[in-house]
């Protein structure tokens, strides 16, 4: 059904006479809101996975990565007290006595667009931020992932009230509809291009945002490394999901001198994950339409194929895949992957992986297999990713005190934890003064000698 812009409008109108009431701003609701979420969703775990694998055919476990949101709402449920508290800074000398405090107030009514890749986390997860923050919002989950989106709706309708919390089905129109409408923060996850159009829409209103976007994250495998362990970290972050995860490592860089070996340990992990023929395994999920699929099929000739290759259009099925001499310029190296196809290039020196890196927009993971300390280092100074990952892959988006975020085109700003909370938060300054100790000094007509002490305070 489309929705008209009035409609539109009248639904964001409702929550914003509900946010002016003050109603959300307490600890209380807050947290009575949080509760009700955590628990509607534990009610659903069953048909929350089997959305999921109607949608992507996720495998169970992989599916139940999407259920640790409610491990998020849990930290959330107990910090959120601590968060809520204004913190005390200094007033400086200058202002003495005073008394300098922060405080976070919700923005009010905020806009979250969720993708179809882990269409239920990447919609609750910043859900909860804007609930913790005291805010109203409007959802509009992915229409990709039908299933998901459907039981989202039914979900959120089920506990909250339309003019706190609003959620709106739909495809490109409804997106629109929403994006031409004023909200206080608009907060989005998905692809570059539409990032774009995000931003470009929002800067009309001048209103703010949070992008979580993509980009070709690197994989760099040194000569100095736990070879069986990395190619099994690598295999499992590449392939989850199908290769459809923001964060998996999208192209490998590996040391010449351990490149065969590497490639050998790779395909017998491929093998152990998902048997001689991955079609048939229960563990590994589809791509999620058409349209992705033949843009990935094209991105199978860029190089030579030593594992996988085999596709499926009706189910939507491609073969987990590794691809060997694969040139910079090739058409699989100039876009996110966001598919289950590796591609594997070899450098002779850390300089030429890094400088291959830094040839690139800024990624939003970037992760270094490797026992070398320095080499840690150098890759941590002289690379710049939204997230830094050393002998391990994925694992940093579950750490709820990291943020997690990009940095140039894969992203503004970021989540998690507390700065889910920050995100969706002013931080009001509040400066208290008394009645006494008032500072003469400062009135007209200003004095010589005021001016003078001023010029030795500032440069000591």
């Amino acid at each position: 059904m489309t929705i008209t812009n009035y409609s539109m409008q009248s639904f964001v109108d409702e929550q914003r006479k509900f946010f002016a009431s003050g109603q959300t701003k307490s600890y209380d609701f807050r947290l009575q809101q949080l509760k009700k979420l955590k628990e509607a969703i534990a009610l659903r775990q069953d048909k929350i996975l089997e959305a999921l694998h109607q949608d992507l055919g996720k495998p169970s476990l992989e599916g139940c990565f999407e259920l640790a949101v409610i491990s998020e709402i849990s930290y959330a449920i107990k910090n959120l007290k601590k968060w809520m508290k204004p913190k005390r800074v200094s007033a400086g000398i200058e202002n003495f006595p005073a008394c300098a405090k922060i405080h976070s107030e919700p923005l009010g009514v905020v806009l979250i667009i969720g993708p179809w890749n882990y269409p239920f986390t990447l919609m609750i997860s910043p859900l909860l931020g804007a609930i913790a923050s005291g805010n109203c919002a409007m959802l509009k989950p992915s229409e990709l992932a039908p299933h998901t989106s459907a039981l989202i709706t039914e979900l959120i309708k089920d506990i909250f009230p339309p003019e706190y919390i609003c959620i709106q089905e739909g495809g490109v129109e409804v997106a629109q509809e929403l994006l031409a409408t004023k909200f206080d923060h608009i907060f989005f996850t998905g692809g570059t291009k539409i990032g774009q159009i995000v931003m470009e829409s929002a800067a009309k209103q001048l209103t703010p945002v949070t992008l979580e976007l993509g980009g070709k994250s690197p994989c760099v495998v040194d000569k100095e490394t736990n070879l069986k362990i990395t190619a099994q970290r690598i295999t499992w972050g590449k392939f989850i999901n199908a290769g459809q995860t923001c964060i998996a490592p999208d192209y490998i860089l590996v040391d010449k001198a351990i490149k065969q070996e590497f490639i050998q340990e790779i395909k017998q992990c491929v093998h152990d994950f998902f048997g001689d023929n991955p079609a048939q395994s229960q563990d590994f999920a589809r791509i999620i339409n058409q349209k992705q699929f033949d843009r990935l099929e094209q991105l199978l000739g860029s190089g030579n194929i030593i594992v996988g290759g085999e596709t499926n259009r009706e189910n939507k099925y491609i073969a987990p895949t590794i691809i060997d001499n694969v040139p910079l310029n090739s058409p699989i190296m100039a876009e996110e992957i966001f598919g289950p196809i590796m591609p594997i290039l070899e450098y002779n020196h850390l300089d030429e992986a890094i400088n291959i890196i830094n040839s690139k927009p800024k990624p939003l993971a970037l992760y270094f297999f490797s026992n070398n300390s320095e080499n840690k280092k150098r890759i941590l100074h002289e690379t710049s990713s939204g997230g830094l990952c050393f002998n391990e892959t994925i694992m940093q988006v579950g750490v709820k005190d990291l943020p997690f975020g990009g940095v140039g085109d894969s992203g503004i700003g970021a989540y998690h934890g507390k700065t889910s909370f920050d995100t969706f938060s002013h931080k009001k300054a509040v400066l208290s003064r008394y009645f006494w100790g008032d500072l003469k000094w400062r009135y007209a007509p200003y004095s010589d000698k005021i001016v003078n002490t001023f010029k030795k305070f500032y440069t000591k």
